[in-house]
Formats: structure tokens, sequence, C-alpha cells
């Protein structure tokens, strides 16, 4: 779905801008590939620059609780400064990098639950800036995702629900300020230890870090905790293992781990891939968490309603 708008940031009558993708399909590490439309207004316009940026909703933690912000997390310029006459079209092509981490958004033709992206134009006038454009994207999983959520599904593993959690990961190279958690109620054989798996996908151009966090029961006279495993794995590994016993083996892991990440660090684990170290206390991902800058350009958009930005979002299930 494409939505436009005219540039109210210029008056009646100033030009407006449409973003056409090729395709809104696309993975990390590839690109999307399209072209802004413009059309001149009633008057000539000095345009100072076009830029291209992803957003999507991310959860961030405040002293208020939790809440929900529309991040710009990626931007590539299309144009600098151009002239545009009175009614005059114009149509600048793009190839936009998709980064590596990018969050995934669909799994089988179907939206993942909680999960949106979209690609916004912004276009500058005489240091009036409106952005103007937004087209919703669609990120599908890396074959070496794709087996690793089909060995979840497998197990009996079901899917609850995704998210962005703003923060790092310690002991991770993660670029982005944020991290996707994937999330699952225990398939039955966990179910008398676990009461749900939170999966993330670290992303590179040569593999992937996957981090697991394990809800662990408490017991008769022990509280519940969080325990939790880091794995590295190729993407030239995808069709070359057994994903169901692999995964398998990383939950038997990371389940056993006495304490998770309390006291100073877990042990590499034995199974597939390298392990990884990591420190923190307490429930959640946020334990694995390092303090940080954002340090990306647009930042969160404060007082911005997901529901305008994202207006007719229409969330799936990722269930088959």
């Amino acid at each position: 779905m494409v939505f436009k708008k005219m540039l109210s940031a210029f008056g009646v009558g100033g030009p407006s801008v449409d973003t056409v993708l090729a395709n809104p399909n696309t993975r990390p590490g590839l690109t999307l590939d399209g072209q802004v439309n413009l059309v001149g207004g009633d008057a000539p316009a000095n345009i100072e620059h076009i830029t291209l940026g992803l957003v999507t909703r991310v959860e961030v933690e405040s002293g208020d609780g939790e809440y929900a912000g529309v991040m710009e997390f990626h931007r590539m310029g299309v144009s600098g400064p151009l002239q545009l006459a009175p009614k005059q079209q114009l149509a600048i092509p793009f190839q936009l990098p998709v980064p590596w981490e990018t969050p995934i958004t669909d799994v089988y033709g179907q939206r993942l639950h909680g999960m949106t992206m979209g690609l916004r134009t912004e276009l500058a006038i005489a240091r009036a800036v409106d952005k103007g454009d937004l087209d919703q994207v669609n990120v599908h999983p890396l074959p070496v995702h794709e087996r690793i959520l089909e060995a979840f599904q497998r197990l009996g593993f079901r899917f609850k629900k995704a998210d962005l959690e703003r923060g790092h990961i310690y002991g991770v190279q993660q670029t982005l300020p944020f991290y996707q958690e994937i999330e699952f109620f225990a398939a039955p054989q966990y179910a008398h230890t676990v009461n749900e798996v939170e999966l993330t996908f670290v992303t590179s151009q040569q593999g992937v870090d996957v981090v697991l966090e394990c809800d662990k029961r408490g017991g008769f006279l022990t509280p519940g905790q969080d325990s939790f495993g880091r794995y590295t794995v190729s993407h030239a590994d995808a069709d070359r293992v057994d994903w169901t016993q692999v995964v398998d083996g990383w939950l038997g892991e990371t389940v056993n781990r006495f304490g998770g990440l309390r006291g100073g660090g877990f042990a590499a684990p034995h199974g597939y891939g390298h392990g990884g170290h990591g420190h923190g206390h307490g429930g959640g991902m946020g334990g694995m968490v390092a303090a940080g800058a954002l340090g990306v350009a647009g930042g969160l958009v404060a007082g911005e309603l997901i529901e305008e930005a994202f207006e007719g979002d229409d969330e799936g299930d990722f269930e088959e």
C-alpha cells in the first residue's frame, strides 16, 4: 500500500511527491528499487534535497514505563539541489541498500504480528521540510533465518509476537540502535521448565548472531529466572545443517545454563557455532543491553503517533 499526500509544509499549490517502489518486498542485505515522482506546483520551487529513510516502530523504556515511537534508522539522499518548474513532472530513480540488521517483518507471506516498516520520503524547500510520502516495506528472512524459524515450528513452538527494543546487546557487533525480539510460547517438551522463548537475530554480511532468552519457570522454593545463549552461524550453512537438531541443542544448553547471565557471564556453548559472553542481572533482554547514544539520523520522533505514521497498517500472524 502506498500512502500519498500533498506537501502541506509548502502550502496549497505547492509541489507534490509520490515515491513508487518497483517491489516493496526485500531481504536484509538487498536493495529497495524505485523512483521518486515529483510534480511542480503553481510556482517554481528550489528543492534543497530529497532524502529517503527507513522507519519502524520501536519500544522504548522510560521512567514512565514503556512506550512505542517511530524511529528512522537508515537514510539516503537521492537528490541534491534542483529547480522544479510549475507543473513540471520529474522522476528520480534510486536503489536504497537495506541494512543487514534490518528486522524481519514478514514470514511465509504473512506479517509478523507487532511489526511494521515504511520508506519515508523527505523533501526540503527553503528550510521547510515535509516528510510527505510513506510506502509500506516488507522485509523477508534470509535463508538461515528461515531455517531457524522453521526449526522452532517443527519443535512445537508457537509464535506469540515480535517487537523492536531500543538498546544494544552486550558482546554483539550491532550497528542499529535496536534489536528485534521474536517471541514464542514454549513447545510441549519444554513447557515444564520454560514459559516463553525470545529469539533475536543480529545479522551481518558474514552470518548471524542468534541470541536466545528463555523465561524459566520457578520451582517450589526457587523463583523464575531468565537464561541466555548466544550462537554464531554462517549464511553458507543454511542448507548444510539439520537445524531442528541444532536449535534443539541450543535450547537445551540455554535452559540448563544456571542463572543465565548472573555472576558475570556464561560459559561458551558447546553446540553448533561459537559461544559468546555477556553480563547483567535481572529479567528480560535488558540484562544484556548496554546503554549508549542512539547515533542515528532522525532518531526517535517525539510525539509522532504510530497510527498517523503507519495508517492502515495490516498486521498478520506468523502461523501456518
